[in-house]
């Protein structure tokens, strides 16, 4: 920006953030447009890839670290790093950084590490949930970290889902009531917070959620993994969907689609489902992000994963999805998107309305006046700061004792207790002969906080 010359209007944090976004996206070319939409590995996240193409978004995949045993301050440096280069770029749009806190910070070494969620949904305790998502926030934030791709509010109707871990329960009630971990991740909105617009309370406590994965991924068919959801919609809409209100109403970021398909159909091409039911009926207003390579699955059967990629754009792009998790071919993609356009196989509104919910959900991150890490909160990762846990340990504790006790009672009964989580506590009596240790599903927060919890020689 020249010396003298007024800062454009998407840079003043003061405006409108709906004017911000058109001024933002009034600027961009369509490939910078498009860039926006691509969300990339940490791999491929190079200076070039960041400032010259301007990608979007950064995630790191499952077990993809700065180093081995990267502490807190190397993620931090890690994630400051590339947002420098973002913002070097021609309109300094910074990035996104997303991870899978799925349970704790769960990808940090060090970090606290909380039960799955089919543990913390035996609770029945929604203020635990909330409570669990206001910690990994905080050590989520702590590592320079924007964005986690949790809650998964999967409704396991079938314990052969190998996934079944990641459900709270078999009752879409339940999951629908521990969605409050969503206000725990991104902070309360306040009452009068439009429906459906994405929300975060606090830059330096909160990050972004993501209600995932829509929908019906825990009831395909037989329990298959990215299987096929045989119902009717009404079904659908009782059973597997019934989270989701929850989560918008609560301002959820965004929602990832599912691998799955329904009645067939991928829901990562899914039309009705991912504009006219979650965009339209249920006044979804963040944006839609797809899987780890989940659009490279749609030329599957006919052809090998991913070979005609730019049938898989269209086709996820027209449904609804706005943000692409490639994760490595970041120019491929950007080649054939800016095609697919420049042919009308894509219409640009199609660009514009994708890019404008990701400049919203950037907008309200605070992203662009804060984009790099707190440091003063890098003590926060594993509990280092005992005072924040102190006042909930011992209820805790107490709760999960209750848990356990009650599982025992009701596996000596044989009923009473959820399929799925009958299922996963025979499953580990069986491998651990006559030990079973309950803590793999109740497990505590932190080994600092109490001794690991074992019940011995069940009398089945």
């Amino acid at each position: 920006m020249a010396a003298g010359e007024a800062a454009p209007l998407y840079r003043d944090a003061s405006a409108p953030v709906e004017a911000r976004v058109r001024d933002l996206l009034g600027r961009m070319t369509l490939r910078e447009k498009a860039a926006q939409m691509a969300q990339i590995e940490r791999t491929v996240a190079s200076p070039r890839a960041l400032t010259e193409l301007g990608a979007g978004s950064v995630l790191n995949a499952g077990g993809s670290a700065p180093r081995d045993r990267a502490s807190p301050a190397d993620w931090a440096a890690m994630v400051d790093g590339m947002q420098r280069h973002a913002l070097a770029s021609r309109l300094g749009v910074p990035i996104l950084y997303g991870t899978d806190a799925v349970h704790g910070h769960n990808n940090v070494y060090g970090a606290t590490v909380f039960p799955h969620n089919v543990g913390i949904g035996a609770t029945r305790d929604t203020e635990l949930a909330r409570r669990i998502g206001e910690a990994t926030a905080l050590e989520v934030r702590a590592t320079g970290i924007h964005w986690t791709f949790a809650p998964c509010v999967a409704v396991c109707r079938d314990p052969r889902w190998g996934r079944c871990y990641e459900s709270y329960s078999e009752d879409p009630e339940i999951v629908r009531s521990m969605t409050t971990i969503v206000s725990g991740l991104q902070g309360q909105p306040p009452a009068d917070h439009p429906h459906g617009y994405p929300f975060l309370a606090s830059v330096r406590e909160n990050v972004l959620a993501c209600a995932k994965h829509f929908v019906g991924d825990g009831g395909t068919d037989k329990g298959v993994n990215e299987g096929n959801a045989i119902c009717s919609y009404e079904d659908l809409e009782a059973i597997h969907m019934t989270p989701y209100p929850d989560c918008i109403a609560q301002g959820v970021a965004t929602v990832m689609a599912s691998y799955s398909k329904w009645n067939g159909e991928p829901l990562h091409s899914s039309r009705y489902l991912l504009t006219d039911v979650l965009k339209g009926k249920l006044g979804f207003k963040g944006f839609v992000i797809s899987d780890w390579e989940g659009i490279d699955r749609l030329c599957e059967p006919q052809q090998p994963r991913g070979s005609d990629y730019r049938y898989c754009i269209a086709q996820s792009v027209n449904a609804g999805m706005d943000m692409i998790m490639i994760p490595h071919r970041f120019e491929k993609f950007l080649e054939d998107i800016v095609f697919l356009v420049e042919t009308g196989e894509i219409p640009m509104s199609r660009i514009d309305d994708a890019v404008e919910r990701i400049l919203r959900v950037k907008f309200i991150s605070g992203v662009f006046e804060h984009p790099f890490s707190d440091q003063s909160l890098l003590d926060t990762v594993g509990c280092k700061v005992q005072a924040y846990w102190r006042p909930y340990k011992n209820q805790w504790e107490c709760k999960l004792k209750l848990c356990m006790r009650n599982a025992q009672q009701k596996l000596r009964l044989k009923m009473g207790i959820f399929p799925m989580q009958l299922l996963l506590l025979e499953r580990f009596h069986m491998l651990n002969g006559q030990e079973i240790e309950l803590t793999l599903v109740f497990h505590l927060m932190a080994p600092s906080l109490s001794p690991v919890l074992q019940v011995k020689s069940l009398p089945w």
